[in-house]
């Protein structure tokens, strides 16, 4: 089955033309199923392009899937227009009386500062908070990994020497997690940021288990103990052309900027990267949708609470 989005969403044409499955809510409609609904947070500064990568992945699974945009309302959002907002996007005020299968929480490039000066940090905080009882299973990507290992678990972060750029392997440590299945024992997976968290940090945590690192990333996939909090520290959803993207645009900015590792071809940003992360991301998240939330979910949402 088909991510089921909004007929004039610009993300459909992109994806219909790449022979991803969509489906129009127009033609959603005339079948008797229930979708599961998922709600994306998007903290992104291009928000069209972060909807098209994760509408890619969502794409990739048997299960129809309803997809519900979410912004944060106490933010100037410069870098997409209004229209689009005003089209596609709900606030947390339209939402917050419902209840939703599953939920993602984008990265944001707000990484360096601490979480309490990030302006929006008490809107996401009430996100979160809410999330508990009116979402199955969450799903954090990069600095939101960060955030909420933060806000629930009280997890802090570091600022690194320097950045973490390019694409690495990784390791799976639980082989037995149905969110891993199907996965190799090791595995690439991009990553871009100035932070990490510590395995050490996570390992104290009784409520946290760690199912993959890297040697180079740190922990990558941390998981809380009742399933309902996934925590990925990278970018399985980037596609060919994103860290590409970002080192031109530092290097034409006149910043000093690393070659993303492991990315180009002979390390040489002339030539086109090669795809060598895709199909485990595509895995990571049709098995989340499959295991932790159409398995987990009840068929009529008003029945989920914290025991879900």
């Amino acid at each position: 089955m088909p991510v089921n989005i909004p007929d004039t969403l610009p993300a459909k044409a992109l994806l219909e033309a790449e022979n991803v499955f969509v489906m129009s809510e127009s033609r959603a409609v005339k079948q008797d199923i229930r979708p599961l609904k998922i709600l994306l947070l998007n903290l992104m500064p291009l928000k069209i392009v972060t909807e098209s990568h994760l509408l890619r992945v969502l794409s990739n699974s048997p299960l129809q899937v309803e997809v519900e945009l979410l912004m944060i309302q106490s933010h100037k959002h410069k870098n997409t227009p209004e229209e689009h907002l005003v089209s596609f996007y709900n606030t947390f005020e339209e939402v917050k009386g419902r209840y939703f299968d599953g939920m993602i929480i984008t990265g944001a490039p707000v990484e360096l500062l601490p979480f309490e000066k990030v302006k929006y940090w008490r809107e996401l905080c009430d996100i979160m908070e809410w999330s508990k009882k009116n979402v199955t299973s969450v799903f954090h990507i990069c600095w939101g990994a960060q955030a909420a290992l933060y806000h629930h678990y009280g997890i802090d972060k570091y600022e690194r020497s320097q950045k973490l750029f390019g694409v690495f392997d990784h390791k799976v440590e639980l082989v037995t997690e149905p969110l891993l299945r199907g996965f190799d024992d090791i595995f690439k997976a991009p990553h871009s940021r100035y932070t990490d968290i510590r395995n050490s940090d996570i390992d104290k945590c009784k409520e946290l288990i760690t199912l993959s690192s890297s040697y180079e990333a740190g922990p990558y996939i941390v998981v809380s103990e009742d399933r309902r909090h996934i925590f990925v520290t990278g970018h399985p959803e980037y596609d060919r052309n994103t860290l590409g993207e970002e080192y031109w645009r530092d290097l034409n900015k006149g910043m000093e900027t690393a070659v993303p590792e492991n990315y180009y071809p002979g390390n040489n940003p002339e030539k086109t990267p090669l795809v060598s992360w895709k199909s485990h991301s595509h895995l990571l998240y049709s098995n989340w949708l499959n295991y932790y939330v159409y398995q987990s979910t009840p068929y009529h949402l008003g029945e989920l609470n914290n025991d879900v």
